[in-house]
């Protein structure tokens, strides 16, 4: 899989378009930035704290494309003027194989871009992308995991057609308390 898949979202009235692209080393400064959040640290499975930590991070999402294991994208802003795009989340699949069903996704957005539509959208594009891009390898669903407390998680589930499945039990550390599963279905044209 080419590191070089770039997806882009119209624009709205309340947020410009969205380009999703994988992570690159310049971007390790706002991912700590967005890092530093209360409510990013509260869901997060991992924390970013400083520079050192982005850069590693970003290495592991640039190996996970190489591997073929997960695909993060950066998800930004394009912005007109002299800082054209600015980090606003992310957005991962993972878990994908061929011939294996289902695949998981996950998201986070940073603090400064909550309640624009920005996961929804980001979430969009990353869905129809891997339907497209491995629907012919047998990928039929994706499944969204997020604690039962994370309410705005599931608002995002909902405004993106994950229908709930249901309650999976907590599995600590990594996961510690009750989730709700949400399924999408890959449709059929």
């Amino acid at each position: 899989m080419s590191s070089a898949v770039v997806l882009q979202t119209a624009a709205t009235p309340a947020s410009p378009a969205l380009v999703l692209r994988p992570w690159r080393m310049a971007d390790a400064a706002a991912l700590v930035e967005a890092s530093g959040d209360p409510a990013t640290r509260q869901w997060a499975s991992s924390v970013v704290d400083d520079e050192a930590d982005g850069a590693r991070w970003v290495q592991a999402q640039q190996r996970d494309w190489a591997t073929g294991e997960r695909f993060g994208f950066a998800v930004l802003e394009a912005r007109p003027g002299p800082v054209c795009e600015q980090l606003v989340g992310s957005v991962v699949l993972k878990e994908v194989a061929s011939g294996k069903p289902a695949a998981e996704v996950g998201y986070w957005t940073a603090a400064h871009a909550r309640g624009r539509g920005v996961a929804p959208r980001a979430l969009e594009a990353l869905t129809n992308w891997a339907f497209d891009t491995f629907g012919a390898d047998g990928l039929e669903r994706l499944e969204l995991l997020h604690q039962v407390d994370n309410l705005a998680s599931c608002r995002v589930a909902q405004k993106s057609r994950y229908g709930f499945d249901t309650i999976l039990p907590a599995a600590p550390p990594s996961f510690p308390r009750d989730g709700h599963l949400h399924i999408r279905r890959r449709t059929s044209d």
